[in-house]
């Protein structure tokens, strides 16, 4: 099987395209040897996967036939990735800031209702009518209809 289904396959990527340009950025090897897309995978082969700033070891145990279920996948391969390197990925995430500095860029959907609760919407609530909001009242429309059909009498 080719090296980017296979790591399609196990679930390692989400598709075989984005294996593929992994492949082609030598970021997945056999051995200490940067491998193409079209290179077969045998049993017994480790793999070394760079995803996420972290260097990822599998060994080959079997080959699926083809793409298989999440918990299906530990029957097909062995992880043997330090643990160290999830102690990193650990590490980072829990230092990983969410959300951004107030007054840098754009506010995120959060910051947006959060400031439409503070200010409120008070000049909405306090007009119904649109006539009253702009002032207008109902009677100058009368009158103003009033005398456009005695023009219209006349001619």
């Amino acid at each position: 099987m080719r090296i980017d289904k296979f790591l399609w396959s196990i679930r390692f990527y989400k598709t075989r395209s984005i294996a593929t340009e992994e492949i082609k950025k030598n970021r997945v090897s056999i051995g200490e040897s940067t491998v193409k897309s079209s290179k077969e995978v045998k049993e017994g082969d480790v793999i070394k996967i760079r995803k996420n700033q972290i260097d990822y070891k599998i060994k080959v145990i079997q080959i699926p036939k083809s793409r298989i279920g999440a918990k299906l996948v530990s029957l097909h391969i062995k992880d043997m990735t330090d643990k160290e390197q999830y102690e990193i990925l650990k590490m980072r995430k829990m230092t990983q800031d969410y959300y951004r500095n107030r007054g840098e860029g754009r506010p995120t959907k959060k910051d947006r209702r959060e400031m439409d609760d503070y200010v409120g919407n008070d000049i909405a609530t306090d007009f119904t009518d649109w006539d009253d909001f702009f002032g207008e009242s109902s009677d100058n429309e009368t009158d103003n209809d009033e005398t456009s059909n005695d023009e219209e009498k006349d001619l």
